[in-house]
Parts: structure tokens; sequence; C-alpha cells
């Protein structure tokens, strides 16, 4: 399933206190998306580890009252009032005893004395097996407990995100050029870093921080791996050698067109950036110009940075002459 058809199912679930559990490949946003939702929700969120507790963690500690008898006290990170999302990230990389404590927690809503709020619905997610990852298999009791999703990245799911969050243009931009590369993760290497939506997130943060020219290669081949990083550095190179988007802006008529479909790319995202009222007369006069794909892909973008790009008179005369391609 996608991002967007997780969050949607989400939406469903979280409402009627159903426990979740999401599978999916290291780095694919499984916690991303149980924040966003909980966020879109307006309930809390509560993000466990389960994998850095003991079995007794999550039960607390016996104190004795007054009366001489032994009372558990549970721990204060777990929720004891309100509404929210319990998310118990990597369950299946916890030792069996702390599975089996949350066992009881998901199936009876109770841990020892504790007893989760109504509310608060218990969210789990975890690296498939087939991953190479760091998994202990779950008893079929506690799998039997949860609706299972399978967590599968989507690019311009990630893209649109990107956006939203004012990840650097040149990432955005490499990314809708080679999409294969937002997750590239062979679970038969033993690679440290490799692409994924978390990775290129990393990436991205690093490259806004403008590191010393020497090191940024080292650093993000440390980030989303040697191969990726190569090809991003080559990209970058042309990406941070595009025309001004404002003197395009000012001139769209006569301003030169590249060649390389790399730069067009880079260039169809820095200019769909500057979209506005001022801008879409000019912007949409160089898509004009372009090859149809590019022409599409820039109006698109732009349309998404500004949506008053498809009231100008432009935008018309554009969809008129490109009729043929829309459709």
């Amino acid at each position: 399933m996608t991002p967007n058809q997780i969050k949607a199912s989400l939406r469903t679930l979280v409402p009627l206190q159903q426990p979740v559990f999401l599978w999916g490949a290291p780095g694919v946003g499984k916690s991303q998306v149980v924040a966003q939702v909980a966020e879109e929700l307006g309930r809390e969120l509560t993000d466990i580890r389960a994998v850095l507790l003991d079995p007794v963690d999550l039960r607390g500690l016996p104190s004795v009252n007054n009366d001489g008898t032994a009372h558990w006290c549970p721990p204060a990170f777990l929720p004891t009032q309100g509404e929210g999302v319990l998310f118990l990230d990597e369950l299946n990389a916890a030792p069996p005893l702390v599975q089996a404590a949350c066992y009881q927690l998901v199936l009876d809503r109770k841990v020892g004395e504790y007893t989760l709020p109504d509310g608060w619905t218990v969210v789990a997610a975890g690296n498939r097996e087939t991953d190479r990852a760091v998994t202990h298999r779950m008893p079929s009791a506690l799998a039997n407990r949860f609706v299972h999703l399978d967590f599968s990245v989507d690019v311009e799911t990630w893209l649109e995100w990107a956006e939203q969050r004012e990840l650097a243009e040149e990432v955005r931009a490499f990314i809708r050029f080679r999409p294969n590369l937002l997750h590239d993760f062979d679970p038969k290497k033993s690679e440290k870093a490799f692409p994924s939506p978390r990775s290129w997130e990393f990436a991205a943060r690093i490259i806004a921080a403008r590191p010393e020219p020497d090191v940024e290669l080292s650093l993000l081949k440390g980030t989303v791996g040697p191969g990726a990083a190569i090809e991003f550095a080559g990209f970058s190179k042309l990406f941070r050698q595009l025309p001004d988007p404002e003197v395009i802006i000012k001139d769209p008529e006569s301003a030169e067109i590249p060649e390389e479909p790399a730069t067009l790319y880079a260039l169809c995202e820095a200019l769909a950036n500057k979209a506005g009222d001022n801008t879409a007369e000019s912007i949409i006069a160089y898509a004009s110009r372009l090859p149809s794909e590019f022409g599409v892909l820039l109006v698109r973008d732009s349309v998404k940075t500004h949506r008053g790009v498809v009231e100008s008179p432009a935008f018309s005369r554009w969809a008129t002459a490109n009729s043929d391609v829309l459709l």
C-alpha cells in the first residue's frame, strides 16, 4: 500500500481502536506516516521503541502500600488520559519477553495494573524478515490481534511531502529525475548507507547546511550510499549551474533552453517554485517552448506551488494548445 493508502487506512482504524501493524523496509517512513495521521486526527502520539525496553519496563516497579500489599507503579511514559496513538515501533525487533508484555497491552489494553485509556489505539511497526533487519518472529497469537498493512514507497507522495517540508530543491529534482533511487535497498548487501526516503531527508538537510565542498560528497556517501551519492553529486553540479530562474521569468521568449534531460528536470523544479500571480504568464510562456513532456511537468508543478496559475489567461492558451498531450 502506498503511504496515502496507509494514511487513509489509519484514519479509519485508529478511531475504531483497532490495533494495526505496519510492515515495511527500513527507512521508508512508517513512523512519519503514523505521526502525520495522529496530528490530522488531533490525537496525542506516544512513541515507544519496544526494542529498548525490558519486559518489566511496561509493567512498572512494585511498591508496598500501607495495607502491606504490593502494587505495580506503571511507567510515566504510558498515557493516562485523553485520546491518542500508542506507537510501538520496531515491535518485532524486541526480545520475545518484551513482545509477550506487549501482547497483554494489545489484547486486553492492560499490562500489570495499568489500563490503556479509552480513546487510545495501539499502532505497531517493524521491518520485514526478508529485509535481514534484526527481527524476532512474532507469536501468532499476538500477530492475530493486528490488522497488518504492507508499506510501499511512492515517489509522488514523497515529493509532495518533501515540498511541504521545503526540503532542498536539488534533492527533489534529483528524485524526480531518478525515481528508482528514492528507495534502493538490497537486503543481500551489507551496506550501512543506502537510498531511502529517510536518508534522502537527511541528505537534504545536509545540502541545506552548505557543508564544505571537500567533505560534501563524503557526507552524502555516508548518508545515501556511494552509488547514489555520486549520481546525485553529478546532478547537483548541473543544478547549481542552472540559468537564474529570475532571468528566465524576465525574458521567457528568448531565454536559453538546456538540452540535457537532467538539466531540464532541475530547471523545471527551480522555476515551478517561483510560480505566483506575477510570474504565471512568464513561466507558462517558457513552458510552451520546452519539449512537451517537460512543459507539462513545469506547468503541473507550478500549479502545485500556486493554484492561481490555472486562472491566468496564459494557462488557458497553453491548455488549449496542448490538449492532445493532456488527454
